[in-house]
């Protein structure tokens, strides 16, 4: 049978237990603040584009499509701060008409929806200077969306529009005047 022969540890200073002590709450305190900084809220697209939701909106209603117009409110700026456009009013945009970057925002939201977007370059104009937009720009948007209709529905009323307006008075016809009941 064989005897084990134990073998007395030395005492550790209790400096030593200290200052590891220490080292370890201080790590535990970086990775808590760590893991709250990356909780930002903003979420990045298989394209890259990112978003933060300021304001969901309807989110049991429908977004846009490529078919549809929308109503915003926006601003754009560069990452320096610097506004290079802004709405000054709620504004008609085609889905399809705008940068890619900014039509696949517009298909994110919900009406009544606030989003900021992060629109890389190749998203946005690319190497294009554009006006105030120097070449690859990333462009930063604050997006409204107040509503959205088809396009076709939209060209459907302007040519309804066009026809009463072109009507003496400027209503409905075989009525004097052009409103019901008017003379």
């Amino acid at each position: 049978m064989s005897t084990v022969t134990a073998v007395p540890l030395q005492p550790v200073k209790r400096a030593y237990v200290l200052w590891l002590v220490a080292g370890l709450l201080i790590a535990l305190v970086a990775g808590v603040a760590l893991a709250r900084a990356g909780d930002t809220g903003i979420i990045t697209t298989p394209s890259g584009l990112r978003y933060k939701v300021l304001k969901a909106g309807d989110t049991k209603g429908p977004s846009p499509t490529n078919a549809d117009v929308t109503l915003v409110n926006y601003e754009g700026r560069l990452l320096d701060g610097t506004v290079f456009d802004k709405s000054q009013q709620p504004t008609p945009l085609p889905v399809s008409g705008v940068v890619p970057g900014f039509s696949e925002g517009l298909k994110l939201m919900h009406k009544g929806g606030k989003y900021r977007l992060w629109i890389k370059p190749e998203l946005g104009y690319g190497e294009r200077s554009t006006g105030p937009i120097p070449p690859n720009s990333t462009l930063v948007f604050d997006v409204e969306l107040q509503d959205f209709i088809p396009e076709a529905t939209l060209r459907q009323l302007q040519m309804q529009q066009q026809m009463m307006g072109g009507m003496p008075g400027g209503g409905m016809p075989g009525m004097p005047g052009g409103a019901p009941g008017g003379r």
